[in-house]
């Protein structure tokens, strides 16, 4: 293996920490904005339900972005390399600024925009694009929906219940629900890293036979994006947490069960979805079951627009290192 594509899987692992920084908030922004965890506690807990995640679920999201988004005859390392950095600019400058926007479209967006330059619209695999691109309307909504459900058939469950008692149940149940969301987010996110490494060696002649995830490879991608969500992107908890709605434990413990759930299922079927844009919906779902103003809209409507800029601005940034490495490399 050379230097140069042991350089680019570093890189790709300092992706994955990123990833795990900025989705941090979608683990923890409900149980620390509920108080049930300290900031530094939630952390703590999310990254090892994220490291948990390797030993309880497949690959199959990280074969869908190693061949299921542009044709993997035109990848080679320096594809692989503007696609990380790409997506790497944009999450940095996005987590800098506190929006949650979703890392896997950041990477599918990096891997579009050499493909472009390098065949065009034939290199494109439409059929995973399409899935990826439908999901980026449909998890939001299915976190609304699912967020709102569960938060009217709580209400009416514990109708008899004091605020209080209702509170002290939640507090505990709350810590169940952050858990589960975090292993839907280790295991959709994490395993887009892996995708990405993994094709990086089969395109490069490091990896031989039917294209597969080595093990090293999931450790890897596991221990870094755990070690992400450990230190936290602050700001992006906030805006989560706090920002769009005021949240208590029980309507933290239905916005997380909402979300997990969708997560969740789209990982056993091999949907790479945003966990961002999965949580987000559910915490509006959640806010809309009490009353539509108890969600700031203006809040939601700049993170809405930072999903819909993400795929473009990537497809652009990871154009332009794409075009400079080839030119550096001759």
């Amino acid at each position: 293996m050379s230097a140069y594509i042991i350089i680019i899987i570093a890189i790709a692992l300092i992706f994955n920490f990123l990833n795990g920084m900025n989705d941090a908030a979608n683990s923890i922004a409900t149980v620390v904005a509920t108080k049930v965890l300290s900031p530094i506690q939630g952390v703590a807990w999310a990254a090892f339900w994220n490291f948990a995640a390797a030993f309880l679920f497949g690959v199959t999201v990280a074969t869908v972005i190693g061949k299921g988004i542009v044709d993997a005859e035109i990848v080679n390392a320096n594809v692989v390399l503007a696609a990380l950095v790409g997506s790497i600019i944009w999450v940095y400058v996005c987590t800098f600024f506190g929006l949650p926007i979703s890392v896997s479209h950041a990477l599918i967006g990096g891997l579009i925009g050499p493909a472009l330059l390098i065949g065009g619209p034939d290199t494109l695999v439409m059929t995973g694009i399409l899935k990826v691109t439908l999901f980026i309307f449909l998890s939001p909504l299915l976190g609304i929906v699912l967020g709102y459900l569960a938060m009217i058939g709580t209400m009416w469950l514990f109708k008899k219940k004091s605020p209080r008692k209702v509170d002290s149940i939640f507090r505990i149940l709350q810590l169940l629900s952050s858990a589960v969301f975090s292993l839907g987010h280790g295991s959709n996110d994490a395993q887009k890293t892996m995708g990405i490494i993994a094709i990086l060696l089969f395109s490069t002649g490091n990896m031989t036979g039917e294209f597969h995830v080595p093990l090293w490879v999931i450790i890897s991608c596991y221990a870094t994006i755990s070690l992400g969500t450990l230190l936290g992107g602050w700001k992006v908890i906030k805006t989560l947490g706090n920002s769009l709605t005021q949240l208590k434990p029980v309507q933290g413990f239905c916005a997380e069960t909402a979300g997990a759930l969708t997560v969740i299922g789209s990982t056993l079927g091999g949907i790479p979805v945003s966990t961002t844009h999965t949580i987000t919906g559910s915490i509006m779902g959640v806010g809309m079951a009490k009353r539509l103003s108890a969600v700031r809209w203006g809040v939601a409507g700049n993170i809405v627009l930072a999903w819909l800029l993400t795929i473009p601005a990537t497809i652009l940034l990871s154009g332009i290192v794409y075009f400079i490495a080839e030119k550096i490399s001759g």
